[in-house]
C-alpha cells in the first residue's frame, strides 16, 4: 500500500478527516480522535500506524515488518506500526485500519456515536 491508497481508504470511512502534521504525516481522525497515521517515522517503505485490540497487539508486535508504534506503545497504548516487508498484505492492513476506526469510535459516548451515526448496532 502506498500513501495515496492509504489516504483513499481512510477517507472512505465514516466521519473522517485528514490533516498533515507531525513532520508531514498523514493523520486520519474519526470525529476528533486519531485512528491512523501514515508516515511519521522515517522508513524506506511507507509506514502506517493504527490502534489495535490488546490481543492483536500481542500477536502483531513481533511479526516481521511490524512493531509497537514508536511513542504511542511506549506509553502503554496498543498501537502497531507497519513499517516494512513483509508486513501485512494490503487487504489485512485495510481490515486493521477499519478496526482501528471502530475501536476509536467505540471510545465515544453512546450519545456522540448515535449523533455521528457510528456503529449504532453496537449501542446498548
Amino acid at each position: 500500500m502506498n500513501y495515496d491508497e492509504f489516504n483513499a481508504f481512510c477517507g472512505s470511512l465514516a466521519v473522517t478527516s485528514h490533516v498533515v502534521q507531525w513532520g508531514n504525516s498523514h493523520v486520519w481522525k474519526v470525529s476528533d480522535k486519531v485512528f491512523a497515521i501514515g508516515g511519521w517515522e522515517k522508513t524506506e517503505s511507507p509506514a502506517f500506524t493504527f490502534k489495535v485490540s490488546d490481543i492483536s497487539f500481542e500477536i502483531l508486535k513481533d511479526l516481521p515488518g511490524l512493531r509497537p508504534a514508536p511513542y504511542l506503545a511506549s506509553r502503554g497504548m496498543s498501537w502497531i506500526q507497519h513499517y516494512g516487508a513483509p508486513g501485512l498484505p494490503d487487504d489485512e492492513l485495510k481490515e486493521y485500519l477499519l478496526e482501528s476506526h471502530r475501536i476509536v469510535s467505540l471510545g465515544f459516548s453512546k450519545k456522540k456515536r448515535k449523533a455521528l451515526g457510528l456503529y449504532a448496532d453496537e449501542l446498548k
